[in-house]
């Protein structure tokens, strides 16, 4: 028995089930490869779901890591963090946004965005004013209240009853959206991009519209930016690609450099709505997390780094754009920058198990979109060896 095949046996006892793993197990990173217990090395084509955007085991956070922790791990939220304060500078530096709060996680994170989007609608507008729309096939995290956002069927399955107070439209109808609006709205929530749901881009004119509806009735604009800021699309938040601004925003993923870290973002006077024991978090902003965070901040508002996700991000649709014209079920390329959506007109699971026997790491999202989300300093030899797999995933298609 491998030593992959020992842990598997072993998890499969003693965790819960809600996990269809892969059968090898990953012991080790470096840059945009993993390697498993067995020494087989992986392309990574997801980095950890959009997690690792430096790749896996970069020097300077695994330096920044050590560093802090050798000084101080955890302190709680009772007293400033150097750290902390740092992190939540360059983020407030780096965006139209004033104030931060710190959590663990993107759902922690648009909990907190649908706590303030309500408190604050009800202090201004009264009572009745606590309802969010959301779009259809939207993804927004795991918890009560995230699953109750989330327009997805197959992720609220089991668990009525939800949250109240959330209405689906579909995405990148205005008009639908228009409508939906009522004097019960408090807050509009919307991912740029819809990974979980296929990696759809919503259109730059939609998003604008969508802005000023908010401004027009004085609804909250929420920007869920945990999969597609950070750099993902070649702008520091994807909302950048259509000239808007939100009144909150949250991220994760990638945000901690492979640490659990989220931050919900807001402007100001938004942000007086949540004060002292309004919410908080045991090990938001943890400070070896928020050193991980500096790291991550320092590449990803480098311009020279921003342009290299671009040119990887073009390289990799039009290498896609060219395989169209042979292989007749690739219907759509989809995404920005460096999330990338190849939507089929066949299902892609045995695609990504294939891919996987081959060392290859990639998603399919929506049954039919192989999505991928590589590191962000994806490499032009890589980008090949990627494609190089999938020329022959694709010939065996029938």
């Amino acid at each position: 028995m491998t030593r992959s095949e020992q842990i598997r046996e072993t998890s499969e006892k003693v965790f819960f089930p809600t996990y269809n793993r892969f059968p090898s197990a990953m012991v080790r990173g470096e840059g945009a490869a993993l390697f498993d217990a067995e020494g087989k090395r992986y392309v990574d084509f997801l980095s950890g779901i959009g997690v690792a955007s430096l790749g896996h085991s970069h020097p300077e956070i695994v330096a920044a890591i050590c560093d802090q922790a050798k000084t101080l791990q955890h302190a709680s939220n009772l007293y400033f963090m150097p750290p902390q304060t740092e992190l939540a500078e360059s983020l407030v530096s780096n965006s139209s946004l004033n104030r931060v709060f710190f959590c663990n996680s993107g759902a922690e994170a648009n909990e907190a965005a649908i706590k303030l989007a309500r408190k604050y609608a009800r202090e201004t507008h009264g009572d009745e004013c606590y309802e969010i729309i959301t779009l259809e096939d939207s993804f927004h995290g795991r918890t009560m209240a995230t699953i109750s956002a989330t327009a997805q069927p197959k992720v609220k399955k089991g668990f009525a009853p939800l949250l109240e107070g959330f209405v689906h439209v579909p995405a990148g109808d205005f008009a639908a959206m228009e409508q939906a609006v009522t004097e019960k709205t408090c807050a509009i929530m919307l991912e740029p991009i819809l990974g979980e749901g296929g990696v759809v881009v919503l259109p730059d004119n939609y998003l604008k519209k969508v802005r000023q509806l908010c401004t027009d009735r004085d609804i909250l604009l929420i920007a869920d930016e945990i999969q597609v800021g950070m750099g993902r699309t070649g702008h520091l938040f994807a909302h950048q690609w259509a000239g808007i601004n939100p009144d909150i925003m949250t991220l994760a993923k990638a945000l901690g450099g492979g640490l659990p870290l989220g931050a919900m973002l807001a402007k100001e006077k938004y942000a007086e709505t949540l004060g002292a024991g309004s919410h908080g978090s045991t090990f938001g902003g943890n400070p070896v997390a928020c050193r991980a965070g500096l790291v991550v901040m320092r590449h990803v508002t480098d311009e020279k780094f921003l342009r290299h996700v671009l040119e990887m991000g073009d390289l990799i649709r039009a290498r896609f754009n060219e395989m169209a014209g042979r292989f007749g079920f690739i219907e759509e390329i989809r995404g920005r920058g460096l999330i990338v959506g190849l939507k089929l007109s066949v299902p892609c699971k045995e695609m990504v198990t294939s891919a996987f026997k081959r060392g290859l790491l990639i998603n399919c999202t929506q049954e039919s979109v192989l999505r991928l989300l590589p590191p962000l300093i994806i490499s032009e030899k890589e980008v090949e060896e990627m494609f190089e797999i999938l020329e022959e995933i694709f010939g065996e298609v029938k």
